[in-house]
């Protein structure tokens, strides 16, 4: 199996996503979500750190199991102080991008070329200081990555002088929902102008919420594929889908009211990607990892980051019992079968210390472990219940229906 790997990159993705057979409606889907899912996805992740980090109660001595995504919760983790975090992603782009984020806080000079490089992302100074400072520290694979050019002959690196947030599937598809509201004649950036919740909601019910009654919407996003430029994968659709009677144009619309709506926008660095495809300037809100009053830490605890081309479970497998502190599984798991769970929650039991942690988030609002991962495990678990709900209505990203966190109660 370690030998099919090795000749095909993809077949760990592949391995997670396809459960049907091929030539099925959703087998077709499934292998149309893993071409698309085959290049670079997210340039920035879409959970909250600040939930991430109350949840998890982080700390000194501390070894965190997470996956990578783009990196910027990798980083932002660093500002609790933990002895070792250790970043495991099965897309290629994605191992890339957390080890140009990690060389980039060892051996660029300062906070100012720091914040260029991932906060404005679009300057041609990138590019060189690419040449100078990172370049030399990359190991071989990521740098041939940056180096390699894309399907229209331009070399990836070069993604940093020209936005790099439009870079990625997630990327062209905010881009391409901007052109769709464009068309109907709203300009997605004239809500970061407002200068209270109450004006933000007030652009938001009379420019925003029409659009999701357009005949042309609501078609479109009854289509699966219509959302893998989300990230989000068939089997996630249906959970996400749930029992909604008015289908997926009103999933949308109430996540992207929450998003527009319930945060001051001035304190919410995901509506600024949402709506204007970038962080706004230095004014502006950014990741944890950005602040120039965490650099420092950033900087000297970089080196505590591992970042492993590996399945999840594969690197739990691995690792001795009761040596781990806490766990992070983003949305994963929505598009595990249940023998795929019960595997993951097995080896979680098996690896984790006493107090151990685990957050995670679905598509739907409701955890999904319960009936699907056998009690003999979950009951080793106690589910926060109350917390989950509020980290959930706290976290800014809004695209999730449920942040949950598990506690170790045997301990």
């Amino acid at each position: 199996m370690e030998a099919a790997f090795e000749r095909d990159p993809h077949a760990r993705l592949k391995q997670a996503v396809h459960r049907h057979d091929e030539l099925s409606r959703q087998g077709l889907l499934e292998r149309a979500f893993t071409f698309a899912f085959r290049g670079l996805v997210y340039a920035q992740i879409w959970e909250d750190p600040v939930v991430d980090l109350e949840a998890l109660q982080l700390g000194p001595g501390m070894h965190l199991v997470t996956i990578a995504s783009g990196g910027c919760n990798v980083l932002s983790y660093l500002t609790a102080d933990p002895a070792h975090i250790t970043a495991v992603d099965l897309n290629t782009a994605h191992i890339a991008l957390n080890r140009l984020k990690v060389a980039a806080a060892q051996h660029l000079p300062d906070h100012d070329s720091f914040y260029r490089f991932f906060g404005e992302a679009n300057r041609s100074e990138n590019i060189h200081a690419y040449r100078q400072f990172i370049a030399p520290y990359l190991d071989e694979t990521s740098r041939r990555y940056w180096e390699g050019r894309d399907l229209i002959g331009r070399r990836r690196i070069s993604g940093f002088a020209r936005n790099f947030y439009r870079q990625g599937l997630l990327g062209r598809f905010i881009g391409g929902s901007q052109w769709l509201a464009r068309l109907y004649g709203v300009d997605p950036r004239e809500i970061l102008a407002a200068n209270s919740i109450d004006e933000q909601r007030a652009i938001f019910e009379t420019r925003f919420a029409p659009v999701f009654e357009k005949r042309f919407i609501r078609w479109l996003t009854s289509n699966p594929a219509s959302l893998f430029g989300l990230g989000i994968p068939p089997a996630q659709y249906e959970a996400l889908l749930g029992d909604e009677r008015e289908g997926m144009v009103k999933v949308l619309r109430d996540r992207l009211e929450k998003l527009a709506c319930d945060f001051d926008i001035r304190q919410n660095y995901f509506a600024w990607q949402a709506f204007g495809q970038g962080y706004g300037g230095p004014q502006a809100p950014v990741p944890p990892y950005l602040e120039e009053a965490n650099y420092r830490a950033v900087v000297e605890r970089a080196g505590r980051v591992e970042v492993r081309h590996m399945n999840f479970v594969d690197y739990l497998r691995a690792s001795p019992a009761g040596s781990l502190h806490r766990y992070i599984l983003l949305d994963a798991q929505d598009w595990m079968t249940d023998a795929q769970l019960t595997d993951l929650w097995t080896e979680i039991s098996r690896t984790a210390r006493p107090g151990a942690r685990v957050v995670f988030r679905t598509a739907a609002e409701p955890t999904l472990l319960p009936g699907r991962v056998p009690d003999a495990i979950l009951s080793r678990w106690r589910y926060e219940e109350a917390a989950s709900r509020e980290f959930t209505r706290r976290d800014r990203s809004s695209i999730y229906g449920g942040v949950h966190l598990y506690v170790l109660a045997d301990s």
